[in-house]
């Protein structure tokens, strides 16, 4: 296990210096100039030249990439062209947001997604179970971007039950006024896992009671609930853990779309103003924060399986 995790770490490098490499090359053949869009179109050629010099941008494309790379490998994440400000210390600040926003998302949809599914599969063929399969259909088919929106115009300008958007009031009301603010945007971010667990832990369960283990519990005489719960469940639960990982990548790149939604000040919204501003260095360390955040939490996932099933061993 230990030599596992070590070379799964090691991976990170050849994994984040590809992804790197990607976006800088996407960035740079992208049309549109940072440096117009920060001087604007008055700019003198000289004012444009002197710039460009300033930051780096009049080098070829990969001394530019190596020179980015390098100064990363050593702590230094460059400035932000649009901001002005140091790219590292801006997206750690945007981070705790990001991670609180996709945390809250994928408990919200792990909890709900398997509790909906365990009861669709006690109660199969049941009322229960069609209106779970029809409002899992519907998770998977709802756009994110529009889930949002209708949320904020039923609960926020039609009840008035949740702020539209923003992390805060603004005369600050302390840790309960930011879940009051995040309850709609994470459960806009959770709908679709949502409806992918609970679908995968119906499933998963429903195959795994035919199994002649399951059949020669019952046999013995013990009670059905225990049955599920000792000796189904826990089988039941490697693939719908499987499928949790995978929406942890969904979490993270839909937040970018519920942060712009929400107003919410996560990573996910100054990438786009990076994006739309051409500000390579901002949105080449948001991504990279992002891809490392994904990779080392798939690891974790890969590690549980271990726990959920000691038959698995990582060698």
């Amino acid at each position: 296990m230990f030599s596992y995790t070590i070379r799964r770490l090691l991976l990170l490098f050849p994994v984040l210096i590809g992804v790197s490499f990607f976006v800088f090359l996407t960035m740079h053949l992208a049309p549109g100039d940072p440096v117009m869009i920060m001087l604007g179109p008055r700019a003198t050629q000289q004012a444009i030249e002197r710039l460009r010099h300033e930051l780096g941008l009049d080098r070829p494309f990969l001394v530019q990439y190596f020179t980015w790379l390098h100064r990363v490998l050593r702590g230094d994440w460059g400035r932000s062209i649009q901001l002005r400000r140091e790219v590292l210390p801006l997206i750690l600040s945007r981070f705790g947001f990001t991670a609180m926003l996709g945390f809250t998302a994928i408990f919200i949809a792990s909890t709900g997604g398997i509790l909906a599914g365990l009861g669709a599969a006690f109660k199969r063929h049941t009322v229960w179970d069609r209106l779970f399969t029809f409002f899992a259909i519907l998770g998977f088919s709802i756009p994110v971007f529009w889930l949002g929106l209708i949320l904020q115009m039923i609960f926020s300008l039609r009840f008035n039950l949740f702020p539209v958007s923003g992390v805060s009031s603004a005369t600050g009301g302390g840790t309960l006024d930011v879940l009051h603010h995040l309850v709609l945007p994470s459960f806009t971010l959770a709908a679709e896992p949502m409806a992918l667990i609970g679908r995968m832990t119906r499933s998963s369960l429903l195959e795994v009671v035919q199994e002649d283990y399951i059949k020669t519990a019952r046999a013995k005489g013990l009670e059905e609930g225990v049955v599920l719960a000792k000796h189904a469940l826990k089988n039941a639960f490697i693939p719908v853990l499987t499928v949790i990982g995978m929406q942890l990548g969904f979490v993270l790149a839909g937040s970018v779309f519920v942060e712009v939604i929400f107003s919410w000040p996560g990573i996910g919204a100054i990438m786009i103003n990076g994006i739309l501003a051409r500000d390579f260095p901002l949105v080449q360390g948001a991504i990279l924060i992002i891809s490392l955040s994904y990779v080392l939490l798939n690891l974790a996932v890969d590690l549980l399986y271990a726990y959920v099933n000691p038959m698995i061993r990582y060698e």
